[in-house]
């Protein structure tokens, strides 16, 4: 498993959607589920703590702010939940594949070689911990949402492209001397 984590594809485009299905979209329209506004929250903040939260109870690791200027970070691994109903958007998460393994090492108390193999499915669990957080911190979200399974994706020069067309907050930490970048994208 852990030649398929350092695998080099030549480059993976990746393009994401989230529109509304399901349960959501019939409780999003009801009276008193209106839509969060942009303008009501501060999204990044929302986000920040959510990640804080996740990696304190799930990871048991506090997440820091890295000192700027931070060194180049080429990502090659990443997760992603999609949100829909009253919210439509992307939650993901990209860090290496080093520090994915290192985050599912803390995670299932295993050391890093034997965390590879699980750290597909931890990687994605802690992107999916991360949107479910956020969504229950915006008041009236966490039943008028739905969220995707979460994906997986690694290797060398992918770029994620979120179809949303909204904006786009994003949130770099320090994970242990590692990057990582926690970013939600809206549906405009």
């Amino acid at each position: 498993m852990d030649q398929a984590i350092t695998a080099e594809p030549e480059r993976v485009r990746i393009q994401l959607s989230a529109r509304a299905a399901g349960p959501a979209t019939q409780t999003a329209g009801k009276a008193g589920d209106a839509k969060p506004s942009v303008a009501e929250h501060d999204w990044r903040e929302e986000l920040t703590k959510a990640a804080c939260e996740v990696f304190d109870v799930m990871v048991g690791t506090s997440l820091t702010f890295p000192a700027e200027p931070w060194p180049t970070f080429v990502p090659d691994f990443a997760a992603m939940v999609g949100i829909a109903g009253g919210l439509t958007g992307l939650v993901s998460i990209r860090t290496t594949a080093d520090c994915a393994r290192r985050i599912t090492a803390r995670m299932l108390g295993d050391d890093e070689a034997g965390a590879a193999e699980a750290a597909q499915d931890a990687f994605g669990e802690v992107c999916n911990m991360i949107a479910g957080s956020f969504k229950g911190r915006i008041a009236g979200l966490a039943d008028g949402c739905a969220l995707s399974v979460p994906t997986v994706i690694f290797g060398k020069d992918f770029t994620l492209f979120s179809l949303a067309r909204g904006e786009h907050y994003e949130v770099t930490f320090d994970f242990e001397g590692q990057l990582l970048t926690v970013s939600l994208d809206l549906h405009g």
